[in-house]
């Protein structure tokens, strides 16, 4: 048992999943979001996150936190027929549902996202694979990874999941915007015989608008995708769980960022469970 160091489920039938939902259940009913949850815990969101997911265990101490939270016997809990009482269950969804939403909804940085548009441009502009749909998911990884590794969003656009993968929404009005204010200029042309649509920065981005963590981010993204064709970007962004989550036309949730796996998760949340 000493080499468990207090892990749930060695002396119970419950799979790790099954303690996860439970848990994410009870949160639910409570009214409580994630954030809000693994403060009084005193674990990261991205790990309580985990938890609910199953990809995580949760030890003893956890777990009686756990229980004084969301208010259940932890003998009830850990048995076979542990039922949540659909009268609570009903009682609470409709402020469920508020807590949820409003956790979920970014508000847009339009300058932050102006900055941000013109530094991947600079790096990746006069690249010929970089037309629009490029330049769609390069945006998508970037606001996607930051909020991940930072709890934070980077631009804080909204993304649809449409057929092609998810796409920005606003930047046209945004797009337009600069092209009127003489920061971009757009180009169409064609890519292996297809028609393309190219934006040309005429500005710089603003440096100072930006953090080193939020550049550090658009670095690595521009370096591991810039050279991607539209279809190689698309495909791989159909693969990320953010998008396969989604409904088609739906808005994409930044929450879901924290239930990636490799390779699309930028985050050790090892290096996260060991410390706490």
């Amino acid at each position: 048992m000493a080499q468990t160091k207090g892990k749930i489920g060695m002396k119970t039938r419950l799979s790790q999943k099954q303690i996860g939902q439970r848990i994410a259940e009870l949160r639910k009913i409570k009214g409580l979001s994630q954030k809000d949850l693994a403060k009084s815990v005193n674990v990261s969101r991205p790990s309580l996150a985990q938890i609910e997911l199953g990809n995580r265990s949760v030890n003893i101490l956890e777990l009686q936190q756990l229980s004084i939270e969301l208010e259940f016997s932890l003998d009830d809990f850990m048995s076979e027929n542990f039922e949540i009482h659909p009268e609570i269950n009903e009682e609470n969804k409709k402020n469920t549902t508020v807590v949820e939403e409003r956790i979920a909804v970014p508000n847009l940085k339009v300058d932050k996202f102006k900055n941000v548009l013109l530094y991947i441009l600079e790096k990746c502009a006069g690249k010929p694979n970089v037309g629009e749909t490029v330049l769609y998911k390069l945006l998508y990884f970037s606001d996607f990874n930051y909020y991940e590794l930072y709890e934070e969003h980077l631009t804080g656009a909204k993304y649809k999941k449409l057929p092609y993968g998810p796409v920005p929404q606003k930047l046209n009005t945004i797009i337009n915007q600069m092209i009127e204010g003489g920061a971009l200029k757009r180009v169409k042309t064609e890519y292996h015989g297809y028609p393309q649509t190219r934006y040309l920065p005429l500005e710089k981005a603003d440096l100072e608008e930006l953090k080193a963590s939020e550049t550090e981010i658009l670095d690595r993204v521009i370096e591991q995708m810039s050279d991607w064709s539209a279809a190689a970007i698309s495909n791989y962004s159909h693969k990320d769980l953010p998008w396969l989550a989604s409904k088609e036309g739906e808005v994409i949730d930044y929450e879901l960022a924290f239930y990636r796996d490799a390779p699309f998760s930028v985050r050790n949340y090892g290096d996260e469970i060991e410390q706490e």
